[in-house]
């Protein structure tokens, strides 16, 4: 399906249909030939507001209509008038309708012209709009987040203790192979995965106060309808190893949003058949030490436990 194509009722409705059978969001995609963000788009309006159908968009609506608007826009373009009453009594004539000064100045403004505007600025008008909105697609295509603004590394967990005054969720002292170990807040992992074992962490991912208690980083984890897995590093890794995917080279960000994360990563980092996670096909390693691989899971997403960023998780996958 093409870029720009609005879904209708009953396509969004099929979408939605069928992750309610329990297919995945690249079985949908595949099947209907939806690219995956818009499917994705789709279930997280329904999970969120349990709608398909978009709202009726917001905004004052328009006075005049559309013929209307047409002799105004001819009367500005072809005629110089002393003053906006002027051109006012002018379009009332015409038109043959009752409308304030201030309405048709506003009306004016929505078109792009003015009380003496001529043929060729009007034409530049789109023309500007149009170059601005290319170069912010540009610019949009050149930040976009990849692997490479994300600084994974191996940790220890050395202690996992339960939140006090929650039923799910955990604090973490983790060795990430700095000077002191970091605190974690995860959730839904058992206490005994979390405990004295090596994990990769997201490092770089924006502090959060959760319960009053300072999330540092993330656990990378597998997630599937069954349960959830950590991700674990190679054999021969130690505490601050760098985890990185060949062909995305380039300094870590200082600090990343968990939506953008979610939004520009999370659909192409997943686990294969032999259980390697891999971002777009290509795996996640330690150089020189191996690749990082989930215990049992093949074929699931890989995601983060960090309880705030989790929702985010959970509305897209």
């Amino acid at each position: 399906m093409g870029r720009g194509v609005e879904l209708s009722d009953f396509q969004r409705g099929t979408v939605v249909g069928c992750y309610m059978c329990n297919m995945s969001l690249r079985q949908i995609a595949k099947l209907l030939n939806f690219h995956r963000a818009t499917v994705n788009y789709v279930i997280v309006k329904w999970k969120r507001e349990r709608r398909t159908c978009p709202l009726p968009r917001c905004g004052r609506p328009h006075k005049l209509k559309e013929e209307h608007r047409q002799i105004l826009e001819r009367l500005a373009q072809e005629k110089t008038f002393p003053s906006m009453a002027a051109l006012t009594a002018e379009f009332r004539q015409a038109a043959g309708v009752t409308i304030s000064k201030p309405t048709v100045a506003r009306e004016l403004r929505e078109m792009g012209l003015t009380l003496r505007s001529s043929n060729k600025e009007r034409k530049r008008v789109p023309k500007t709009t149009e170059v601005c909105a290319e170069a912010k697609v540009e610019m949009d295509e050149q930040h976009q987040t990849d692997m490479s603004h994300l600084d994974l590394r191996v940790g220890c967990i050395i202690r996992t203790m339960q939140l006090p005054g929650t039923d799910s969720l955990y604090v973490q002292h983790v060795d990430v192979g700095e000077a002191h170990p970091r605190t974690v807040v995860s959730e839904r992992v058992p206490v005994n995965l979390l405990q004295n074992c090596m994990a990769v962490l997201l490092c770089n991912l924006k502090p959060a106060q959760i319960r009053g208690v300072a999330s540092q980083a993330a656990v990378v984890c597998v997630s599937s309808a069954n349960g959830l897995e950590i991700l674990a590093p190679p054999n021969g890794a130690v505490p601050g190893d760098k985890v990185t995917v060949d062909g995305f080279t380039g300094d870590p960000d200082k600090e990343l949003e968990p939506a953008k994360v979610c939004e520009h990563i999370g659909f192409d980092l997943r686990t294969d058949d032999q259980c390697v996670a891999t971002y777009k096909d290509v795996p996640l390693e330690v150089v020189g030490k191996g690749v990082c691989r989930a215990p049992t899971l093949r074929d699931c997403q890989v995601v983060l436990t960090e309880g705030r960023w989790q929702e985010e998780a959970e509305a897209f996958f």
